[in-house]
Parts: structure tokens; sequence; C-alpha cells
């Protein structure tokens, strides 16, 4: 929005000179202006490719919405879905990332057997999202103890209503995963962003217990290489370990 802003001006601007040399100029020509400028400042401003886009079409999808007469109800409902499904994005700078079945396995195959005394094995996916490793782990190993925490309210209230629906033992918790505690767990799971993985290290690396484990899917961490790598297949990305 602050870039659609920004461009405004200039948007004027550059209408103002097109009606003086008498060219057409109507909102579709205005609505093309402020895309391009728009794109090119988000361009200038490094950010992703896919923002280009966003920022280039955005003005156009509204106009086209203001044709279609929409009733206000439906802007207020698609406001609404998508803060609950990316809440805090802005402040987090991790996006909803959904990990395969594949990457799943993955971790499976790298928890220790279950202990010999009979403690139950801990495992937590931090920002778990849909809920899914956390579903599968506890299916396959029934000795552990599998939860998942998520920010974000709506894909944990879903995590939550597909763990209820398939009698599931797995646990969700709606919250941030810096309050947690991890020298309470024997393996933690994230699959997060660049932007997260230095404080998700500093907080593994104070709190994690000896014989834990972190697990990374895809984002490595710049200050400490990762003591075993694996690719679940040819196409996946890789997932990082740390053992403490």
């Amino acid at each position: 929005m602050l870039i659609q802003c920004g461009a405004a001006p200039l948007t004027l601007a550059i209408i103002y000179m097109m009606a003086s040399f008498r060219l057409p100029v109507d909102y579709w020509s205005v609505a093309v202006v402020q895309g391009l400028l728009a794109a090119g400042l988000t361009w200038k401003l490094g950010l992703a490719v896919w923002w280009r886009a966003i920022q280039l079409l955005f003005p156009a999808a509204l106009l086209a919405a203001q044709a279609l007469r929409l009733p206000p109800w439906l802007f207020l409902a698609v406001f609404l879905l998508l803060l609950g499904w990316y809440w805090s994005t802005f402040r987090t700078q991790v996006p909803y990332y959904p990990s395969t079945p594949a990457v799943w396995d993955a971790v499976r195959q790298v928890l220790p057997p279950p202990a010999a005394d009979g403690r139950p094995l801990r495992v937590i996916d931090i920002g778990s999202g849909l809920g899914g490793l956390v579903l599968y782990l506890a299916r396959q190993r029934p000795d552990a103890e599998c939860s998942g925490i998520e920010l974000a309210p709506l894909p944990w209230l879903l995590s939550r209503l597909r763990a209820a629906a398939g009698g599931s033992r797995a646990r969700f918790t709606l919250g941030d995963y810096e309050r947690l505690d991890f020298g309470r767990y024997d393996l933690v799971f994230a699959y997060l962003s660049p932007a997260a993985m230095a404080g998700l290290w500093r907080k593994a690396a104070a709190e994690m217990r000896p014989g834990a484990m972190l697990a990374s899917y895809e984002f490595a961490i710049d200050a400490r290489a990762p003591d075993r790598t694996i690719r679940a297949t040819e196409a996946e990305d890789a997932l990082y370990i740390w053992y403490f």
C-alpha cells in the first residue's frame, strides 16, 4: 500500500501531461500508469518478483472490482480470511510454507528409537501450519508426544479440527514459538524463512539440551554448519539437522 501511495503523485503528474498533449485519458489509463510505476518502485526496492506482478495488477483489479459491483461485505470477508491465515507475517517474515509427505518421512527416519525407560519422545513443529507433519508423526510413532505451535489462528484451527476428526493424539497450540522452552523437546522442526533463522539458532543454542535435535527444512543457519543434511527426494530441498 505504501508503494502504491508513493507512486500516486507521479501518476497524477504523468496523467496531467498526457491530458495537456490531448492524449486519451480514462480510469483504465490511470490504472495502467499507476501499476507500471508501482511495479517499477517494487523492482527498485528489491522486493520479490511476485510483488512486481501484484503491484502492477492492483490498480486494474480495483477498477474491475468496482465494475463488478461486488458487495462490500465480500471485501471484509476476504480481508478477515487473509488476516486469519497470515496473521503477523509482516512481523515474523515467515509466510505459510507447507512441507511435503517426503519431508515428513525424512523427519521420521531421523527420530531416535523408543526410550528403554519408557520416557516419551517429545517432538514439536514450530510454525505447524495445517499440521501435516505433526499428524503424520503421531500416526507413525505412538510412543512420541507430537505437537505443533502456530501463530496464525486459521491454520491452527484447521489443524485442531483435523486432529479431532481423525482421533489423533497430536496436539496443537495457538501462539508464538519464541515463548516456548526448547529444552522440553527431543526434536524441534522448523520450516520458517531465511529472516528467522538467526533468531531460531540463538534460541536453540541457549535452550536445547544435550541429545536433542534441531531440524530445518530448506533454510540453513549461517552461524553453524549442519551436522547432517538429508534430501528426501531429488526434487526436494535439503533437510538440515543439528545435534546438541
